[in-house]
């Protein structure tokens, strides 16, 4: 445990000696939030989120992609460096086969949104597309999540699905569209979740801190690592992104983030805990579809707006009220979510 810390530590310093120097090449690169009019996935508009954000206009967009690549460059380096000094590494899987999984997560996804970010910014603004369109967007997914799932089952070996008090269930080769519903779920989830400043980045390090300890419990060196550097870099960013943000995520960190989540959770084999650790995000992801089918259905809303945390704006609370009283939901989820993992 001394070891991990010293990684989280070392893992912040780091990013928060470039993220300085980042965010002034991003606005170089014109990587900005520079639409006073948004549009959601669906290409139409979103006036009360304007309402709300406008005045973040020409903050820098790409904060994940620094984290992205530091901890991918980071990972085998520390590895290697524990090899050589005689440092044990144990692992519960194929340790070439997981350090695989996670950064091809990690990458893939984050190369996706990146390619979601430039379109909504600088490059095609002028021609008026906003970004990838949902159905293209969706087909990257579904085939990236797919090779992903593939991999833990064929690789990795993993083809169950545990209920506490229930028991094991094998899905065998069931367990592909499983892990791909699970992926997708989660980036679109954490995508949603990122509205506001401070939000998804706090809850994620909350979050990831559960399943820090759970991988540390089983002894699992390589996955260890990966959520402390992911952790540190977490800490880095959220220095900058709390009220008010001189960065945000972006896509590149949303659904890179938002996937590999959940591919942390699949690889410690502990699902139901996932959805409760990261109940943030499944309650926000929640709020939206209810939004979504009744609209479809009723042509009326349930919420003045979704998801949640837009529909408190539009109640009157403050950003800074949502955001902390969220991170302490959060707080709750991950420790009752660590409770339902540790049951046998």
């Amino acid at each position: 445990m001394q070891l991990l810390l010293g990684v989280v530590l070392f893992s912040w310093l780091a990013h928060s000696v470039l993220f300085i120097p980042f965010i002034k090449l991003l606005y170089h690169l014109r990587l900005q939030r520079l639409q006073q009019v948004t549009r959601d996935m669906f290409n139409k508009r979103t006036p009360l989120f304007d309402k709300f954000h406008h005045h973040k206009a020409g903050t820098p967009v790409g904060g994940g992609l620094l984290i992205i690549v530091l901890t991918t460059l980071l990972l085998p380096v520390i590895l290697m460096l524990m090899y050589y000094f005689w440092v044990p590494v144990t692992s519960v899987y194929p340790m070439a086969s997981e350090v695989k999984i996670l950064l091809f997560t990690f990458i893939s996804f984050g190369l996706l949104g990146l390619l979601d970010d430039t379109k909504k910014t600088f490059a095609w603004v002028k021609n008026g597309f906003f970004g990838l369109r949902l159905r293209h967007k969706l087909i990257l997914e579904i085939i990236l999540a797919c090779i992903i799932g593939f991999w833990l089952l064929h690789d990795l070996k993993i083809g169950i699905f545990h209920v506490p008090f229930l028991g094991v269930f094998h899905l065998g080769w069931w367990y592909i569209p499983f892990a791909v519903f699970v992926i997708i779920a989660f980036a679109n989830a954490f995508n949603i979740t990122d509205g506001l400043d401070g939000l998804s980045a706090g809850a994620l390090v909350i979050a990831l801190f559960a399943f820090w300890f759970l991988s540390a419990s089983i002894l699992d060196t390589v996955l260890s690592i990966f959520i402390a550097l992911w952790i540190g870099g977490m800490l880095a960013f959220l220095y900058f992104n709390v009220l008010p943000s001189r960065i945000f995520l972006g896509d590149v960190g949303a659904l890179s983030f938002g996937a590999t989540f959940a591919v942390v959770g699949l690889i410690l084999g502990k699902t139901p805990a996932l959805v409760i650790i990261g109940g943030i995000f499944v309650i926000e992801v929640t709020s939206s579809l209810i939004q979504l089918v009744a609209k479809s259905i009723t042509g009326r809303k349930v919420f003045a707006a979704a998801p949640l945390h837009l529909w408190l704006q539009v109640k009157g609370w403050p950003e800074s009220k949502i955001v902390m009283r969220f991170w302490i939901l959060a707080i709750v989820l991950a420790m009752f979510g660590l409770w339902l993992a540790l049951l046998n």
